[in-house]
């Protein structure tokens, strides 16, 4: 039941208890705001991957492409796909934000920066892709696993 008292809203429930409202709420590593926006989460993946990436380019001497490349896909990319199922991207500057990190990235390799201007041709160049292929992908496996009946979600409940 929701009340209002001098243009403050106090939710209650049964027993007189009364619950704060709040504008934000983290669970399971997933911050999730009234108005079900991505932003905060984007921000929060967005940092965390970032000082990651920090520490590998400072701590890491010996630059090979190759390395490079495993650092980054075991260290860095899962906190920028973390869950993006839950808090699913619609905003491009959420997008952006990023994809910046795997730009940041690209640079980072020896060689690629100076060559290479477009971060399409380096991303190409170390074979990686863009962090939306790789949810739209993502999304397209969840799909083909519900149509062929190999996950415990009932695909006629979506479609």
């Amino acid at each position: 039941m929701v009340v209002e008292m001098d243009g403050t809203i106090i939710n209650l429930i049964p027993g007189t208890t009364i619950l704060d409202e709040v504008t934000a709420e983290k669970d399971l590593g997933v911050t999730i705001t009234s108005d079900l926006k991505a932003s905060q989460q984007c921000t929060h993946a967005y940092s965390k991957a970032n000082i990651i990436l920090g520490v590998i380019n400072r701590s890491i001497i010996y630059k090979s492409k190759d390395i490079l490349i495993q650092l980054y896909k075991s260290l860095v990319r899962p906190h920028l796909e973390f869950c993006t199922a839950a808090w699913s991207l619609r905003y491009v500057k959420d997008k952006e934000l990023l994809e910046k990190v795997q730009r940041r990235f690209t640079r980072m390799i020896p060689g690629l920066k100076d060559v290479l201007v477009l971060y399409s041709e380096r991303r190409q160049t170390l074979g990686l892709w863009s962090l939306e292929e790789r949810r739209i992908c993502s999304d397209l496996m969840e799909v083909y696993k519900m149509i062929n009946k190999l996950s415990n979600v009932n695909f006629d409940n979506f479609f």
